[in-house]
This record gives structure tokens, sequence and C-alpha cells, in this order.
């Protein structure tokens, strides 16, 4: 990021003061520190008064009294990162012992001519303040005015943020509450080290800006919403912020705040009415559900999670999805966005098989059951094989009471009433089969029907046997 304090080299650069840098050209960013004041002393000692960052000025009269090694020691150690010497005033040129000492230590040395006035230099570098200054508040009201403008264009948030990463030249990303991410520019600008660092920000749950080491340039992560209600996170490319450079983002912040805000009330009005769609189409309104709003394309899929859905997150996934009550109503073009959920959220889903709207309940049912199964990941529903197949423990559970007084009064009945049932019924096959006497089979199926207290002549009570018998095993 920019900053509003010159530099040394600015200072250099000023050719009205004729100022020579000695030698010409120093090693390393020794001229890129930023220069915050100039001050001109001739004390022995001057570095009681000296304050951070500054540049002294000197006509080295000091000299007479301190050598010129104890005396760039002192300046060294007090972190003046510029000495200017007047030359001509007391002295004719620059010492060369002052240039060596200076040399050595790694200070920068200038020479100020005998027609620049010290407060001319000092003057000169107020005056690069604050014409940066004035830059830099211009920059801001331009680049905020520019937000402005790109916050009314149709998704406005994500223009907004778009813009920001231009104005900073940096890339710009949003999490949502989650830590899923819901914006980045440009492309590539989230890495997974920045959304580790934004989903450990919100698990804290508190307000909170946070620098980082990322990069070549760091970045700076800042909260959307209030302690105990964080709503997101907003990650700039960049660890130093100037005061404008902060003042612009933090007006993004208030910006997406408020927008969050008028999402989440837009979000609930929306899961209202999903509902409210979801009831027609589960009564058959497909057509009054279509005059409501835009549905899902056929044939749909239906997902039911033990997760909170996000309406927003599915949106962005799955055009027209309906969301509501752990529901999910997609297109089955969209099937990847339920593995990309249960990825994302960590959620268990089932999913049904692709059908019309029209049998929306049936597939709701469909996936109801393959939730029932699941464990992590995405479960789709596989019909049985057959429709007793389907029984579940209930069903066993009633069925096995039911013959429980064939299975205690002799066990081979059970077998015996299964081969007469698949041989449709028919004493003599069934005999046969079982290598017993017609009359004692027929004796054994009256035993068995006086047990079970059922006239086992009708069809109604030999298909409920059956079924018995199956759900049994």
């Amino acid at each position: 990021m920019d900053t509003t304090t010159p530099t040394l080299r600015t200072l250099l650069a000023r050719p009205s003061l004729k100022l020579r840098l000695l030698p010409a050209e120093l090693p390393g960013g020794a001229l890129e520190r930023p220069l915050r004041w100039v001050h001109s002393s001739d004390l022995a000692d001057p570095t009681p008064f000296l304050a951070d960052d500054l540049v002294l000025l000197t006509t080295g009269t000091q000299f007479e009294r301190v050598t010129v090694g104890d005396y760039v020691d002192r300046l060294a150690q007090r972190g003046v990162i510029g000495l200017g010497f007047g030359s001509d005033v007391h002295r004719a040129g620059v010492p060369d012992e002052l240039v060596e000492a200076c040399a050595a230590r790694g200070i920068p040395l200038f020479e100020v001519p005998y027609g620049t006035p010290f407060i001319a230099v000092a003057r000169a570098h107020a005056e690069a303040i604050a014409e940066r200054t004035y830059a830099r508040r211009t920059w801001a009201l331009e680049a905020q005015r520019a937000l402005a403008i790109a916050s009314l264009r149709p998704q406005g948030l994500d223009a907004a943020l778009t813009e920001l990463s231009r104005r900073l030249s940096c890339g710009v990303t949003m999490f949502d509450d989650a830590g899923g991410l819901v914006h980045e520019h440009p492309p590539g600008a989230a890495t997974a080290e920045l959304s580790a660092h934004a989903a450990a920000l919100l698990a804290r749950g508190a307000t909170a800006s946070e620098t980082i080491e990322h990069g070549e340039s760091g970045a700076t992560l800042f909260t959307l919403g209030s302690t105990g209600r964080l709503r997101g996170v907003i990650g700039v490319g960049a660890a130093a912020l100037d005061p404008e450079t902060r003042t612009v983002v933090t007006s993004v912040i208030a910006m997406a705040g408020l927008a969050l805000e008028q999402s989440e009330r837009l979000a609930l009005r929306e899961r209202r009415l999903d509902a409210a769609v979801l009831t027609l189409l589960r009564e058959g309104e497909t057509a009054a559900a279509q005059r409501v709003r835009e549905l899902p394309s056929e044939p749909v899929l239906v997902a039911a999670t033990d997760a909170t859905p996000n309406p927003d997150w599915w949106r962005r996934q799955a055009a027209g999805a309906l969301v509501a009550d752990g529901i999910v109503v997609l297109a089955e073009a969209d099937a990847g966005a339920v593995d990309a959920f249960a990825a994302a959220f960590d959620a268990g889903v089932g999913l049904s098989e692709p059908g019309p709207l029209a049998d929306l309940a049936r597939l709701e049912a469909q996936a109801a059951a393959a939730l029932l199964r699941s464990g992590e990941g995405v479960t789709r529903y596989a019909a049985p094989s057959g429709i007793l197949d389907a029984l579940g423990s209930d069903a066993r559970l009633a069925a096995q009471s039911r013959i429980a007084g064939l299975r205690e009064a002799d066990p081979a009945l059970e077998q015996q009433l299964r081969v007469w049932l698949e041989h449709d019924a028919r004493i003599e096959q069934a005999a046969a089969a079982l290598g017993i006497h017609r009359h004692t089979l027929r004796a054994r199926i009256a035993q068995a029907a006086g047990i079970l207290q059922t006239d086992l002549a009708t069809f109604p009570a030999r298909a409920e046997l059956w079924a018995v018998l199956q759900a049994a095993r």
C-alpha cells in the first residue's frame, strides 16, 4: 500500500535543493525508508532530542569537541536514517572521515550546498508530506466514489469488492459465516492458508482484524458483523494499510455489513416463499407454483440433509433451487452441487432418484430414506429389488411376533407353510416337495390356521401369511 510519508530518495530528488549523495548511490533500501521529519543541530550529542525516522542536518562545528566516529555511532544507535552536511559554512566541502564513518555504519550522507538553507530542506520535505497527503486523500475520495457507483450495479457487493481489488492493486476475498468462499478477485486470491485464517477468526466469534504473513505482502483480515453474530470475513492482500487505505476498506466493510443484513432479511422471505412453493408442489399445484417463482428444470432431484441448508450457497450453485426445512429441490443437471455441499459443510445428505416435480412427495420420501442410511457424504436412494425387501425393522419385529406361536408349537410348521405357498397352495405338489403325505400336509395347515387364528382358505389370508413369512426371515 502507498503511504503518506515521502522517503529520503524523494527529498534528494528535488532539483531545487541541489543535494548531493555521498557516495552517489547506496546498496539496499537505505534511501527508501519513510522520512518523518528533517531537523538541524550542531550539538555534540543531539540524540536525546531526536525522533524516529529523522534526517539530521549539521554544519560540523561539533567536530571540534567530539570525534566523527563517536558522533556517527550515536546517530546510528538512535536510528537516524540520513545525515546532511552543510558545506562551506565552517569548513570547505564534506570531511572525508565523515564520509567514511557514515558509509561504514550504513547511514546515507548528502551534501547541502552553501546556497541551500537548512530551512529550505525542512520546508521542502514538509511540502512533500502535504502533497502526498493531499494526493492520498484525493485518491481515497475517488475510490469511495467508485465503490459507491459499483455498489449500485447488479450484484452490488461483488462489484464493490472487485472495484476495491482494482483500487488497491491486490487480491480481495470474502468468506461467509461458515467460512465458505463467496468472492475473490483476481481468481486464485483465496488460498487454503487464507481460508484457514478466516475460519479461525470466525470460530473465535469476536469482532476483530488480523494481519498475517501471506505471500509477498502479507494480508489483513476483517470480520463482518458483531461479536457473537459474525457474518463473514473480508481479506485484503496487504499487511501495511495507511490511514486512507484503511478508510476505504472500512467503507466497504460497512457496505458489506449492510448488504448482509439486507440479504438475511431477503433470505428469510425467500425461505418462506420456498416453503409455500413446496407446499403447492406437494399438493400437485405445479402451475400455481410456477406463477410464484422460477422452478428448477425437470427432471429434478430432492436432497435431504442433516445440516442447515444455506439458501444463498445453493442459489449460487444451482439455479432455481428450492430450499426449506432441510430439503433442497434442484435440477438433475446440478447434481454436482450436492457433493460440493456435503464436502463444504461436512454434512450427511440423502439424494432421491431424478423425477418430475409432480412426484415431489415420492422423491422427498426417497431422499429421507437415503438420509437414514447415510453417514458422511451423499447417499443416493436405491430401490429394493422387491417390495417386501423394503419392509423395515418394525415390520420384521411384527412378523416375528405373529408367527412366534408356530415356532413354539413346531418349528417345522413355518417351513411347511412356506413350501405350500410357494406351490400356489397346491397340496399334492407341496406334499411331494416336502416328502410327506398330502393328508399329513392338510392336517399341518389346519393346525397352523388354528394357531394363527386365520382362515387360510382365502387369498387375502394367504397373501398376508406370505408377507409375514418373508418379513420374519
